[in-house]
């Protein structure tokens, strides 16, 4: 009996597969142990690199996302003119046996050459520089906190329980009270005097919060975390003023951009911790070519910053279709089936910026109090439970955010949420007509037939 030999189409027939590493990648242009070689990470070991692939005629590159170990290498072939694609690690796992450097690059390199593997999503070089400045924010931000976290437990251990009577330590009444603490102040009834008018704890009662124990180990630890929050503040304002000098000026050089206008939001509540000094709804029109995401409920500056710097406008635009962009998020079920039944239907594993920011817009939607996606969240919530529901709706405002910016429309709901502000608004204006009908005013009653006239000869 004659064996079956089967075999595989070659699609990429000048291809070459790395194996990143953290001091050496070793590279594979064929099978046989003469096509393999360990090159550096160093720039001139890149340069000998790239001869070397050109010597063996290759055209297309495919490596693994370790760490961050690729970029460098990636730039730098990338500049010589090779495509290279970024190949998740999951799809380059091999058989189980013995595991080295070289038979890994031969693997990726085989699996490349049979046109097995597909490239990882990658920003464009602006955008890419737009998320390094607003992951450093991030990550500022998160040591920002934790060191509130520890002064507050230094005053809490000093037996000042500012905690208890503010809601926030560093708010603006807790600033003056730990200034004015660590410039020498230990009385509770003057530390209370910096107390601001819309507090709700009487003055009284911030005094007896305040009653230092005489600790000075704690003082002098809350006197070097204040230092290093003062510090932390500082460098989030010199990374809010370069991050919004960079977003003006890629606006600036863009006719399209430069000549859209925004509707003003005062409704929007702005987070302590959005970009400071910044109409990101502004910004965020004129980035996006007249489409205003801040027009959906639940949106905010974080959600169109993390598009702005996760993926940008150029990069949603890859995507194919919404399933594409929703199956790229981890938000599109993973359903797993065997014997024609659905054997599961879970989100798969791991998170993005991006979807945490659409996870956090859609626990927004949950907390209001009518609309059209608040009623989609609360069925889905009534059904599943907030978990699914907060699931869902991220990945429901995910769709309409990829059909806004890749079909350049605006957000129409069926049933439009109105904000408080605009419900005030629409009572006054309500309220107003009554009053005019009731009463039977004319113009020239309240003197609009004079003001029309001053503006017409102006």
């Amino acid at each position: 009996m004659s064996k079956k030999h089967v075999s595989l189409e070659v699609v990429n027939p000048n291809a070459a597969g790395i194996d990143i590493g953290s001091r050496s990648h070793w590279v594979a242009v064929g099978q046989d142990a003469q096509d393999v070689r360990e090159f550096g990470v160093y720039t001139e070991d890149y340069q000998k690199l790239s001869v070397w692939l050109k010597k063996h005629q290759v055209t297309t590159i495919a490596m693994e996302s370790t760490g961050t170990y690729w970029q460098n290498v990636f730039s730098y072939l990338v500049a010589e003119g090779f495509d290279v694609i970024l190949v998740n690690g999951r799809q380059t796992k091999n058989i189980k046996g013995k595991k080295t450097d070289i038979k890994d690059c031969q693997w990726i390199q085989k699996l490349h050459t049979l046109g097995l593997l597909s490239s990882s999503f990658l920003p464009d070089s602006t955008t890419d520089v737009i998320r390094t400045y607003s992951r450093h924010r991030q990550n500022i931000l998160k040591q920002s906190g934790a060191t509130v976290q520890k002064m507050q437990k230094y005053l809490r251990l000093m037996n000042l329980r500012l905690d208890v009577v503010v809601n926030d330590i560093v708010g603006l009444t807790g600033k003056k009270i730990i200034t004015a603490f660590i410039a020498g102040e230990k009385s509770g009834k003057e530390l209370a005097k910096h107390r601001h008018y819309n507090i709700r704890k009487p003055e009284e009662e911030i005094a007896k919060a305040l009653q230092y124990n005489g600790r000075e180990d704690y003082f002098f630890a809350l006197k070097q975390e204040w230092k290093t929050y003062l510090h932390l503040q500082k460098q989030i304002d010199e990374t809010d003023k370069e991050i919004k000098k960079l977003l003006k000026n890629i606006i600036k050089n863009d006719d399209n951009k430069k000549n859209q206008i925004a509707k003003k939001k005062d409704y929007k509540r702005k987070n302590k911790n959005a970009i400071r000094n910044t109409d990101m709804n502004k910004i965020g029109v004129q980035y996006f070519e007249g489409i205003d995401l801040m027009a959906i409920e639940g949106v905010n500056d974080a959600t169109v910053m993390a598009f702005i710097s996760e993926i940008g406008l150029e990069g949603i635009k890859k995507f194919k279709t919404a399933k594409e962009f929703t199956a790229w998020l981890r938000l599109a079920p993973n359903n797993k089936i065997s014997g024609g039944k659905v054997l599961s239907h879970h989100l798969p594993k791991g998170s993005n910026r991006l979807k945490i920011a659409l996870r956090q817009s859609a626990n927004v939607i949950g907390n209001l109090k009518e609309g059209h996606l608040n009623n989609f969240f609360r069925r889905i919530n009534y059904k599943k439970g907030r978990a699914t529901a907060i699931s869902a709706t991220a990945r429901k405002l995910a769709v309409i955010i990829w059909n806004m910016l890749t079909k350049g429309v605006q957000y129409q709901p069926p049933i439009e949420y109105l904000f408080l502000d605009q419900k005030r608004k629409l009572r006054l204006v309500s309220r107003i007509r009554k009053n005019i009908a009731k009463f039977d005013i004319k113009p020239q009653d309240v003197g609009f037939d004079k003001m029309l006239n001053t503006s017409v000869e102006i």
